[in-house]
């Protein structure tokens, strides 16, 4: 199986999707938890648990993003082990 995406591309893609699962991950929790700093104003959000499910929604997208570029990290690994000759 070839990658489909550069390596640098690959690994950039699993980076910033880590710290998106990790940011949030921690927003959804603190909007499912209904934290007053986040749903106690006026012009916040009146519903939390539901801002909360449409933010894990983002992080499952995340998560796929994350196991495909993995993926595609890993191929590149494989790959560069064979002894490949790279133009």
């Amino acid at each position: 199986m070839k990658p489909i995406v550069s390596a640098m591309q690959a690994w950039s893609c699993f980076v910033i999707s880590c710290f998106a699962i990790i940011i949030l991950g921690t927003l959804g929790l603190l909007f499912k938890a209904e934290h007053p700093e986040l749903v106690g104003g006026e012009e916040d959000p009146k519903n939390g648990p539901q801002v909360a499910a449409t933010i894990f929604i983002a992080v499952m997208i995340y998560i796929g993003f994350l196991i495909f570029c993995g993926i595609q990290g890993l191929l590149h690994m494989r790959e560069s082990r064979r002894g490949s000759i790279s133009l």
